[in-house]
């Protein structure tokens, strides 16, 4: 309520003789509680309120990684502009090594996967919080110390050399002994987000972890693979995306993995099928072929009847046998898995507190702790055979865990977006009336792996690297861009200068020397003016758009690519050309698709169907819908055809 001028000045004098204690203060009065009115139903207000829970669940959620260093910034994006990248390609840097996954005398080894601390029924909520906190920030400073050796021990410091030559000339010898320093590593530090993990892998009896097959040691390290064998879930490892990363590589990969990993089953599997849509032009719909089906279902029957038979502790005692029984449903329809169809089919189902059925023998370990304080259980934990079969899916963003399920169900059912991390909160949905299948989020998981080679795999989402110059450099020591989008050198637009330096005998660079030598700040300002890509006030070439796009592209799978597996004869290597892990296919005929339409795809990048009313699911706040217009008529060569950006990045 207004007050006029002269209740304002006698309130003024009021407080005056107060202060000079002519008068003695008044009483406090009490406020007035101001009530708002619920508001009514459908009211815009309500709303709002849903948007505001929606977007705490997803700040909640939200992965973290740690923040680049300022200097690193800058170091890189002035090498970037210097070093020219190597050309030919070597045909070793196909093979995935040592030098796209760790380095020194550190090895992934010595890191782990947080795993959930032991807990006590006699814990409250908050003991059981308090307690995963102060073991996660443990987990923390032990693996942020290990990262930081690796990176000190392969972080070279960098010659200060300022005797470059240009775009268009040789190197001199002092540029020689420059090179980008040792980048950092990603991995996960939400702990809301490893909890998701904890529950999937606590809840289910099979795992299914998948492995993008175009470079499947990256995304199965050493410290998932020691998680995994501390849980009593089996493993079956599932590689994806094999019609991008080609039979013969799948075939390679798998073997390579049997020897790594001998004991655990390996499917491969495709997602997607093509059809013709309008105009004749190729859509892609979510389809698992029958034989990879085949395989699949094979794999996880396989794995049932093997948790069907008692362990050796089990078979040497009588007595233990007698009260044995197994961990899973005896009876499951695996004809029904091969021909699942009906309404039920990707529906919600169960959720963690379904039983698993468990006998006396697989009692966990906090209720063992109360046995051993003297508490008499007997009889209180009675086995109940499970209702369902329950399958996991886990690893990282990426690797195709909710494109699969769309394939198994064959339709629509859970998100799939490009970019990666979509799936927010664990889902649990049926496969048949037998068996349950619970998707995972997509965690970066603990390992010494560059950043580059992180967002080659697309392990991180585009619009979180702040590094774009200098991952233009790496992946273009691995991927001959200028070829692949067609580019012409910066250089041949202005006008030639002529060159008026002194050079020793056989050092003067030639004109088809000048051709060749890029750098990746010239690949970046090529595809800018190509598009014609400008700065709002300078009218520069906007370089940061023209990478940020390019990184699309590779992590999208437009541009095809593969790793071959360690060890890989180079002879069959060699066929490449020169051309590094790019793969060049006869599909010329759809470039020009791939102009108009954006590769022509079927992906669905928006949520069809949300399967779990309780998931926390919402789009990604990062800026990805604005990245649509960066890639969008994209004028590269024939290894970029429409299927390889539709299997690219649909976690």
């Amino acid at each position: 309520m207004r007050r006029s001028g002269k209740q304002r000045k006698a309130e003024l004098q009021l407080k005056r003789a107060v202060k000079r204690g002519d008068v003695a203060p008044p009483e406090a009065q009490p406020r007035r509680k101001h009530f708002r009115r619920p508001p009514k139903l459908g009211h815009s207000l309500d709303a709002r309120i849903l948007a505001d829970d929606a977007s705490r669940a997803a700040r909640k959620l939200q992965s973290q990684f740690v923040k680049l260093d300022p200097v690193f910034l800058e170091t890189t994006k002035h090498l970037a502009a210097t070093l020219p990248l190597t050309r030919p390609i070597p045909a070793d840097v196909s093979l995935l090594g040592v030098n796209h996954a760790q380095g020194g005398h550190i090895v992934d080894d010595q890191l782990s996967v947080p795993r959930r601390p032991k807990r006590k029924y006699t814990m409250s909520k908050d003991d059981v919080d308090a307690n995963e906190q102060g073991y996660f920030r443990r987990w923390m400073t032990q693996t942020d110390a290990i990262v930081e050796r690796w990176h000190n021990q392969n972080n070279q410091p960098v010659t200060s050399s300022t005797d470059l030559g240009s775009a268009g000339s040789s190197v001199p010898d002092t540029a020689v002994q420059e090179k980008m320093p040792c980048p950092p590593t990603h991995f996960e530090r939400n702990l809301e987000v490893w909890r998701q993990l904890w529950r999937v892998t606590e809840i289910s009896q099979i795992l299914l972890c998948l492995l993008d097959s175009r470079c499947p040691s990256l995304h199965f390290p050493p410290s998932l693979e020691s998680y995994l064998t501390s849980r009593k879930a089996k493993v079956i490892l599932v590689l994806t995306k094999v019609d991008i990363a080609g039979p013969a590589r799948a075939e390679a990969w798998t073997a390579y993995l049997q020897t790594r990993h001998p004991g655990i089953p390996i499917v491969q599997v495709e997602a997607y099928q093509q059809k013709l849509g309008e105009q004749g032009r190729p859509v892609y719909e979510s389809h698992l072929p029958l034989p990879f089906r085949e395989r699949l279902v094979n794999a996880m029957r396989q794995v049932h009847e093997e948790m069907l038979i008692p362990p050796e502790r089990v078979l040497s005692d009588e007595a233990k046998l007698k009260r044995w029984n197994p961990p899973v449903k005896r009876e499951i329809d695996w004809n029904g898995l091969l021909h699942a169809h009906g309404k039920k089919v990707g529906s919600v189902v169960g959720g963690a507190a379904m039983p698993k059925g468990k006998g006396k023998e697989d009692i966990p370990d906090d209720t063992q702790e109360l046995e051993q304080e003297g508490s008499d259980n007997d009889g209180q934990f009675e086995w109940q055979e499970p209702e369902f079969l329950t399958v996991g899916l886990i690893g990282q963003p990426n690797v195709g865990k909710s494109s699969l399920l769309n394939a198994l169900f064959g339709i629509h059912k859970v998100r799939a977006s490009r970019t990666p991390g979509k799936t927010k909160h664990f889902q649990t949905l049926f496969w048949t009336p037998d068996v349950r299948l619970v998707d995972c989020p997509g965690l970066v998981m603990p390992a010494l792996t560059p950043m580059d080679t992180q967002v080659l795999c697309g392990i991180l989402p585009i619009s979180r690297v702040s590094a774009i110059p200098f991952c233009i450099h790496q992946i273009g020591q691995l991927l001959p861009l200028e070829t692949i989008l067609d580019l012409t050198h910066p250089s041949a637009n202005s006008a030639p200068v002529e060159d008026k330096r002194t050079w020793r005998n056989g050092k003067q660079p030639t004109l088809k020397d000048n051709k060749r030598l890029w750098t990746a700040t010239e690949i970046m300002t090529a595809y800018a003016n190509k598009k014609g890509w400008v700065t709002a006030k300078a009218g520069r070439p906007d370089i940061h758009r023209a990478g940020n796009a390019i990184l699309r592209l590779v992590a999208e799978g437009r541009i095809a690519w593969a790793f071959w597996p360690p060890g890989t004869d180079l002879t069959t290597v060699g066929s490449s050309g020169g051309n590094g892990i790019w793969l060049i296919r006869d599909t010329d005929q759809h470039t020009q698709e791939l102009d108009e339409d954006d590769g022509g795809s079927g992906y669905e990048t928006d949520e069809v169907e949300s399967p779990d009313e309780g998931s926390d699911e919402v789009s990604d706040e990062d800026g990805d819908a604005t990245s649509e217009e960066e890639h969008q008529d994209a004028n590269f060569k024939s290894a970029t055809v429409g299927r390889f950006g539709v299997l690219a990045i649909d976690d």
